[in-house]
Parts: structure tokens; sequence; C-alpha cells
């Protein structure tokens, strides 16, 4: 009798258990996962309109949780020129954080927690190379601010590096019909075994809802930008100024970029950088102007598209406290500015 009752017992637990070659149920990866999905509050400053002046905006995003020493991989729009980052686990325990690395053209940033709360669980990262079009997978979030939302999708295509846009030349993205919305900015996407395969990046939609078209940075380039390679955080975001629009703005070369928004305390703000002051409508986007126009970088003009490369490339040689000049277009007038290497 002993011996059956175990039987049955063992037979039972392993009904349970997924079979060799069985996928695991979403909901079953979703719970392991989800005590790592953080969501990002920040705060920062914005021009607003002329009754307004400098004005405060809120922003809310997602994040995921990778290192037992406090790391989070969120997106770089999210954070790039916030003021105050906090974070917030499932458990409701809000942690305050800073960028320690960031890389805009390929929406990819990584924080630092001031402490770890007790417990917390971090994700692991997965080979975003062995993704293949048509995979399941799931993304966790906060769309319009509801923390820890699941959805679920495949992989509908892989884009390459400098194919979708300019803007993100550095960024390879799947692209995915798993439902993303505003908030979802900075979430995981996962693979089925729980791993972390992408960072949320933004959608393609006309009706400013989703549309099927979401797009997400995969692992492997956030890994190599922010974890391997020699990366930091400039607290600044700029506008290109390139053609006709140069010409506009005098700018003494074929490209410039114009500062829109400079993070408090960052290494930006450290070296003078002024961010710009009014409103504008140009080429029927909303940008910022009256700030600085970046024209060099170490002595590297920023004369065209792939500047960027050449002078990610110098300061990648130099080592942190190394000064670093920048020649800016103020007011008409060319000055250099001095600052220490993040």
């Amino acid at each position: 009798m002993r011996t059956s009752l175990l039987t049955l017992l063992g037979a039972a637990v392993l009904s349970c258990l997924p079979m060799p070659g069985e996928a695991e149920p979403v909901s079953h990866v979703f719970k392991r996962v989800n005590p790592s999905v953080v969501v990002v509050r920040t705060r920062e400053r914005d021009v607003g309109s002329q009754e307004q002046g400098t004005v405060r905006v809120l922003g809310v995003g997602s994040g995921v949780f990778i290192s037992a020493e406090g790391h989070v991989l969120t997106a770089a729009h999210l954070v790039q020129t916030a003021d105050e980052i906090v974070v917030e686990f499932l458990t409701g325990e809000m942690v305050r954080a800073r960028v320690v690395a960031s890389e805009p053209q390929a929406d990819a940033s990584l924080l630092r927690l001031e402490g770890v709360p007790p417990g917390a669980r971090p994700a692991s990262l997965g080979d975003s190379d062995a993704v293949e079009v048509g995979d399941q997978v799931f993304i966790v979030g906060a769309p319009y601010g509801i923390g820890h939302t699941l959805t679920v999708g495949h992989i509908s295509a892989r884009h390459k590096p400098n194919t979708v846009y300019s803007g993100m030349a550095l960024a390879e993205f799947f692209q995915t019909d798993a439902a993303i919305n505003q908030g979802n900015s900075g979430g995981p996407m996962f693979n089925m075994a729980g791993e972390v395969i992408g960072i949320v990046s933004h959608i393609i939609s006309k009706s400013g809802g989703f549309e099927g078209l979401g797009f997400v940075v995969t692992s492997n380039m956030a890994r190599r930008l922010l974890l391997e390679q020699k990366s930091f955080w400039t607290g600044l975001d700029g506008y290109v100024l390139s053609g006709d629009l140069a010409k506009a703005f005098n700018v003494p070369q074929p490209v410039g970029l114009l500062v829109q928004r400079v993070a408090e305390g960052s290494p930006a703000a450290a070296m003078g950088l002024r961010a710009g002051t009014m409103k504008a409508t140009i080429d029927g986007r909303a940008i910022t102007v009256g700030g600085d126009i970046i024209l060099q970088v170490q002595g590297i003009p920023v004369d065209d598209h792939g500047a960027y490369e050449r002078i990610q490339e110098r300061l990648g040689r130099l080592h942190p406290g190394a000064l670093v000049t920048i020649t800016v277009l103020r007011e008409g007038r060319q000055l250099q500015l001095t600052g220490q290497l993040p």
C-alpha cells in the first residue's frame, strides 16, 4: 500500500511538470520573472508656454533589474535628461537611481540603484542572437502607469543597426506584435525560458495607440554597448541641424547638434552647456530652440552623421576624469567649454 501511494504521488507531481520539449505555460514563466520587472518614474525640467516658463514634467516607464549590485536596464529616451529617477519594485518599495551608462543612439540606458531591496531577484540576460522570427515572446511593463502588465506576441522581424532610424543608428531591433503602449518603454521582452532578450523602445502608430508595430532593442546590443564597452552618461538631449536647417541657424559647418535639454547634476550641466529656452515647430516636429549648438567634441567636428561614432571612439580612449573640450555656438559666438569625462 505504501509503495502504491508513493507511486501515485510521484505520478501526480510529474503530471504537473512540463514534458521534455513541452513549453512551460506563460503564466508560470511570468510569475517567475515578474519580481525583476520595475516601474521607472522620472522628473525633469522642460520648457512650457511663455506664461508657464520652465515646468516640471513627470514620466513613467519600465525597466528590468539585472544584477545583485543594483543595475537596471531601461530605455534611454526615458531617463537621458531626467533630474530625478525612482525605481519601484513589485513589493512597492521605492529606490532612487542614477544613470551610469547610456547610449541614445541605441535607446538603451543602465541605472544604478542607491540600494537593493532585500529579496530582489535579478533577471537573466538571454542570447538575442539565438532568437528567430516567429518565436513566441512576452513583454512585462507599466502601460499608462499600470505596473506589471503582461502582453504576449511573436517576433515579427529583425532589423540590423542603421536600417530603421538614422537617429538610432546603433540600435538592433526586434519587431513584435506583442502590445506596447505608453509606459512600456524600457521594459523587458522575455523568451519562453524567462530570459531577457530585449528592452522595449517604441511603436510606430498613426492613431497613437498600438497597431502591431513595436520595436525592441536586442539584449545582446544593450549588453555590448552598456556592459562590455566603455560607456557613460552625458545627461544631454540634442537635435541634429543639417542642410537648410543648419543654414537657418547660422551653423558654420554642414551639421551641428542643437542642445534641447540638460539634466541637473549631469556631466553636460557641469560643463556649462545651455539647454533650449523656447518651443518651436520645424519640419512638423516640436523642438526647443535657444540652446547651445555643439560644433566640435575633443577637436572632432560634428560635421556629418558619422561624426558620432568617431567622437565615441575618441572618448573611449580616455580615462574617467580626463578633460574633454566642446566647442559650441552660443548667441552667434563660438565658445570652448571644458569638463571631466565621467
